[in-house]
């Protein structure tokens, strides 16, 4: 019969194997063994798993910024958008307003002289540039380009109190009318109305054009103004 020991002759044989303190060393080997191929492919497998969390985190990080510039752009877009609908709603409107000859020649004066009026202020700041600037267009051509020129042409306006609607609006109707209309001068234009602002407020329905208007009056009649006090001898 097979047993852990034999006696023999007073001895005690131990068959191979049967060991105890062998058997335990060997399973807590192999136990352990397992726990550190277990604890390798957990590393292995957290290894993994941060690679694809960073991988995850900078794929969203780029459709944030995409997400982030499509939104600009589309928001630019939509600005764009919004401001060539109200420019053309702008020339509709202009086109549908129906003026007899005098009053169309009256507003017409009146547009072009504020536009000469402003040329003429920004280049008075900018002296070097007069040959540069030889034109109100060339002005608005050049403003975005130039942050000097832009920088005077936003201190004219606040000083004048006219708003850039103001001077799209005059710059509208100059074009839309300029090949009909005719200049009055200043004495012309008296003879024809006595107050001009009651005139723009019964006449014209366009009411961005209507402001525009009344704000180049107020701005001409006061540069007038100041011109007859400078020099009295004008005012007869």
């Amino acid at each position: 019969m097979m047993a852990e020991s034999l006696n023999s002759g007073g001895c005690n044989i131990e068959l191979p194997g049967t060991n105890p303190k062998l058997l335990f060393n060997k399973a807590h080997e192999e136990k352990m063994t397992k726990e550190l191929i277990s604890l390798h492919l957990l590393n292995q497998s957290l290894n993994r798993l941060e690679q694809r969390v960073n991988m995850l985190e900078a794929q969203f990080h780029d459709l944030q910024c995409a997400a982030g510039e499509l939104t600009q752009r589309l928001e630019i877009q939509g600005e764009t958008l919004v401001r060539q609908a109200n420019h053309d709603n702008m020339w509709i409107s202009l086109l549908e307003d129906r003026f007899n000859t005098m009053e169309l020649n009256i507003f017409y004066s009146y547009a072009i002289e504020m536009l000469s009026f402003l040329h003429s202020q920004v280049v008075r700041k900018l002296p070097n540039m007069a040959g540069y600037l030889p034109t109100f267009a060339s002005i608005l051509r050049n403003k975005s380009k130039s942050h000097e020129i832009s920088q005077v042409w936003d201190a004219v306006l606040e000083n004048l109190e006219l708003q850039e609607d103001h001077v799209k609006t005059l710059c509208t109707f100059f074009i839309t009318h300029c090949y009909e209309a005719k200049y009055y001068t200043p004495s012309e234009r008296e003879e024809y109305v006595d107050n001009i602002s009651d005139m723009i407020l019964t006449v014209v329905k366009n009411h961005t054009l209507m402001k525009s208007l009344l704000c180049a009056v107020k701005i001409l009649e006061k540069k007038k103004t100041e011109k007859i006090m400078d020099n009295p001898k004008e005012k007869s």
